[in-house]
């Protein structure tokens, strides 16, 4: 028996409390008597999850009481008062999906163990939970929250848009001073250099947002056009290649024939079915434009960050300053990218530190050599 219970266990059984505790407070907030109805049997369920867990200590020879709402709960319940029940759909959604991720964790390591049946259980119940959730949110929402290769765009091109700005304009701010050293001192040149290369790199960011979210657009339409025509043209092929498609998914060979062509009957249905089965094209969920301005502005805020303080001083406190805020920007958005990467927080912000310590260096070096040789 070990001095104190397991940190993940108690992680996990405040997480559920916490849980119980929103789902009623939405369902005391919600007026439709189904939601109100589903809230309160979520909350049961995760009443239920207390008590699996609180059994679980019980049984390796820890006696805890059930937990009471965290700081986090009380304050979420506490915002959607004010702004409505809705705005707390996303987090218990992503939050599910989390707890889904981390009872698959924990069966994986010991699926034998004693928390084994008790992990895969409870994650197949916050499964059902996550889709619930996606369901009352409405369409277009993912109830499978934990995978992130196809829901992350909007995040994604904010972390990557912002690396690029920070690592680009920092190796450009490192040469300057770098330069501007060999020269007898910094100057406002090094200021100018950093936000004209903050501009720079943000158009260039924006613009290839934009062209590579409207090159995949134009190719996915060219795609859907020939599936199009091939159906108008091919439909005997077309109505095979389906079938061997629900075959594929295990369905018997005369019934996926049957399906197939009653899906054939309508040309439309026929050519929605083939986009998602065969192509593999999903709804789309942005436009060119808004991916251009979502990259370029987090490009711009990534780039600015090395320039900021050189705005307040020119001493040389200012150049540290900007050398230190970087260096923990360069931390904080590998740890982000951990998000889309699955890799550990704190390996992928030192990851993206070395980088950045690496992009100082070099520019540093090279900004002072090429006025050595010049």
């Amino acid at each position: 028996m070990s001095a104190a219970p397991p940190a993940t266990w108690l992680h996990h059984l405040a997480d559920e409390a916490d849980a119980a505790f929103l789902y009623r407070k939405l369902a005391v907030m919600e007026s439709d008597p189904a939601r109100n109805r589903i809230y309160l049997q979520l909350a049961d369920v995760e009443d239920r999850h207390v008590g699996l867990w609180r059994r679980l200590l019980a049984e390796a020879g820890f006696e805890v009481v059930a937990p009471q709402p965290s700081r986090r709960a009380r304050g979420m319940a506490w915002l959607a008062r004010r702004v409505g029940p809705k705005m707390l759909l996303p987090m218990l959604l992503e939050e599910e999906g989390r707890e889904v991720k981390g009872y698959l964790g924990l069966y994986r390591q010991a699926p034998d163990g004693a928390t084994g049946p008790t992990a895969l259980k409870l994650a197949r119940e916050s499964k059902e939970h996550a889709e619930h959730l996606a369901e009352l949110i409405g369409p277009g929402t993912s109830g499978e929250p934990w995978h992130k290769t196809g829901a992350g765009g909007f995040l994604r091109n904010v972390v990557y848009g912002f690396n690029d700005g920070l690592t680009a304009n920092f190796g450009l701010v490192a040469g300057m001073v770098g330069a501007q050293s060999g020269l007898g001192g910094v100057t406002h040149t090094v200021m100018v250099a950093g936000l004209a290369g903050m501009v720079a790199d943000a158009l260039s960011m924006g613009s290839s947002g934009y062209l590579a979210a409207k090159s995949e657009r134009e190719v996915f339409e060219h795609e859907i056009a020939m599936e199009r025509e091939e159906i108008r043209l091919m439909p005997e092929l077309e109505r095979e290649e389906l079938s061997l498609i629900y075959q594929a998914k295990g369905i018997p060979a005369d019934q996926a024939g049957a399906l197939a062509a009653s899906v054939m009957a309508d040309p439309e249905k026929a050519l929605e079915e083939k986009v998602r089965e065969e192509l593999k094209i999903g709804d789309a969920t942005s436009t060119p434009m808004r991916e251009g301005w979502v990259t370029g502005i987090a490009t711009a805020v990534g780039a600015f960050i090395p320039v900021a303080p050189l705005l307040v001083s020119r001493q040389p406190w200012a150049i540290w300053t900007s050398f230190g805020i970087a260096m923990l920007s360069h931390f904080g958005v590998g740890a982000a990218r951990s998000f889309f990467t699955g890799r550990g927080v704190l390996k992928s912000g030192l990851d993206m530190f070395v980088v950045g310590l690496g992009v100082a260096v070099v520019g540093y070096l090279v900004g002072e050599w090429i006025v050595r040789v010049l």
